[in-house]
């Protein structure tokens, strides 16, 4: 299996987080992270409805897992997979943690033209690339991959009034 077939599988498996997250009440983001064999080591759904937590996303959950869990020699070699692009507190969160490489699927500027002015996520439209390598590490990003799939999961979710 090539590198490309293995982003695409396990992208697919942080959409299907972002399907969970949204099927438990919250925001329709799934995050998951690999370890240099690709091996997943850790998953994380947003849940900023349920725990009542504005910075509860998917992305910001996986860092506080990952860098409870391994130490930095491990994040240092790890990939970070996520439905989404990363928001900029989540990249934030990404680059201090010192994952060096982020795959995403839906970018950030369709996120923000699916949900429009809904209160419950005033997006800030910038690139997660730009926040990742604004820094003295380097962060490798690789999306948007599977644009249509990560899509769908937001299908109806924001503005459903609209």
């Amino acid at each position: 299996m090539t590198t490309f077939d293995k982003d695409r599988e396990l992208l697919r498996r942080a959409i299907a987080l972002a399907a969970s997250a949204r099927s438990h009440g919250n925001h329709p983001f799934g995050a998951l992270l690999t370890n240099d064999q690709g091996e997943v080591i850790a998953e994380a759904e947003n849940t900023v409805v349920t725990e009542r937590d504005i910075t509860g996303h998917a992305e910001t959950n996986l860092v506080r897992i990952a860098w409870s869990r391994y130490p930095e020699a491990v994040l240092a070699k790890a990939t970070l997979y996520t439905s989404t692009e990363p928001c900029a507190m989540c990249s934030g969160a990404i680059y201090w943690a010192g994952i060096p490489r982020v795959v995403y699927g839906l970018p950030e500027t369709a996120l923000a033209a699916m949900t429009g002015d809904d209160p419950n996520n005033p997006t800030l439209v910038l690139s997660s690339e730009l926040v990742l390598n604004s820094g003295k590490r380097k962060v490798e990003v690789v999306g948007p991959l599977l644009v249509e799939e990560a899509a769908k999961v937001h299908a109806g979710f924001w503005n459903p009034e609209a």
